[in-house]
């Protein structure tokens, strides 16, 4: 019995104590507890498996960007704060770097349907997408599913529904490669000049922009009603087939009460990191603020209201005082072999 409850004890220390060294909260690895003997003869042992193991660098990170120190301690590579009325600049950090943006793509997407002038309710045959793969980029629409074009545009802008935005794009008039035109098109009518799209989901880690590029196309896109409208409702009930499926917003700043939020669009793929662009009522003032590859899936929250308490904390007038913060000689990017380049690694915007 003594020699029981010694290896019962022994193998409760084990799984009890922490590994030495354990790795942060959103990089953990499977990790093997010792053994423990039993007073069977029989070998007790222990086996934690966490998710999010080895994930990717990001390519701020390899451009040496993620350690870029600023005065508010963001976990953001880039980020801007601008007035949208104005266009003043509150807010800056590596704000021209060109990066990846993931589904932020999709607010280009929506812009360019709008512009053509498709009607809403237009039924489309869901697609499969050409980047798809059913490990990494989950989807509940079922490929053959029939919804409208509005009903897709709206799951495109609030869950970040990839099938919905690569559906839209391959319904746009002459195909996908015109849609892709249109949107670099835009790109450069918006000033865009940083900026350069290959598909409408954001899946391939091809579709990049800055963000001072970004905060231009959410004061474009802030100005369609619709797509205030999509981005911004909390969750939709879908009839997708016989079933009904409710789907919710990737934001949850958007079911913050504390937050008047306008427009937004979440993003992540693993070279871009955590991305969020918003147009959000800020200290008296409509701001437009864009974070990119932000460290950890809760950080670009943590980054948002770290810039609202900013701004709160200080008269406007003082808040008028543009803060730039940039790099010190950034190594280049190092080149992205075919192997590495977005396989519909999307893993999810929700957060």
């Amino acid at each position: 019995m003594g020699v029981w409850a010694a290896g019962v004890a022994a193998f409760v220390c084990v799984v009890a104590t922490p590994a030495l060294g354990a790795p942060a909260a959103d990089v953990q690895p499977v990790v093997k507890a010792k053994s423990a003997t039993a007073g069977n003869g029989k070998t007790l042992s222990s086996r934690r498996k966490v998710r999010g193991a080895h994930e990717r660098p990001s390519m701020a990170q390899k451009q040496g960007l993620r350690g870029t120190e600023d005065a508010l301690d963001l976990k953001s590579s880039a980020a801007l704060v601008v007035d949208q009325d104005t266009d003043e600049v509150l807010f800056s950090k590596n704000a021209d770097a060109v990066l990846p943006i993931a589904s932020i793509t999709k607010l280009m997407t929506a812009i360019v349907v709008v512009d053509a002038g498709q009607p809403m309710d237009e039924q489309i045959t869901v697609s499969k997408v050409a980047l798809d793969t059913p490990k990494n980029n989950r989807s509940r629409l079922r490929v053959g599913a029939t919804l409208s074009r509005g009903e897709l545009m709206h799951l495109a802008l609030m869950s970040s529904e990839n099938r919905a935005a690569y559906s839209v794009g391959a319904a746009y008039p002459g195909g996908m490669s015109a849609l892709v035109e249109a949107m670099n098109r835009k790109a450069l009518e918006l000033g865009m000049s940083d900026s350069h799209f290959v598909e409408p989901t954001g899946l391939s880690s091809d579709n990049r922009s800055s963000a001072h590029d970004l905060a231009l196309l959410v004061k474009a896109a802030y100005q369609h009603p619709v797509l205030r409208e999509y981005s911004t409702a909390p969750d939709a009930s879908v009839a997708v087939g016989r079933r009904v499926v409710q789907f919710h917003t990737t934001n949850s700043l958007v079911r913050n009460p504390s937050w008047e939020i306008g427009l937004q669009k979440t993003g992540y793929i693993s070279e871009a990191g955590r991305c969020l662009v918003m147009q959000a009522q800020l200290a008296g003032r409509k701001l437009i603020m864009v974070l990119l590859d932000s460290a950890g899936r809760y950080s670009r929250v943590g980054d948002a209201e770290r810039i609202r308490r900013w701004l709160d904390s200080m008269p406007i007038a003082q808040s008028a005082q543009p803060t730039t913060t940039t790099a010190i000689a950034p190594e280049p990017s190092p080149a992205v072999t075919e192997g590495e380049r977005d396989l519909g690694r999307s893993g999810s915007d929700t957060f």
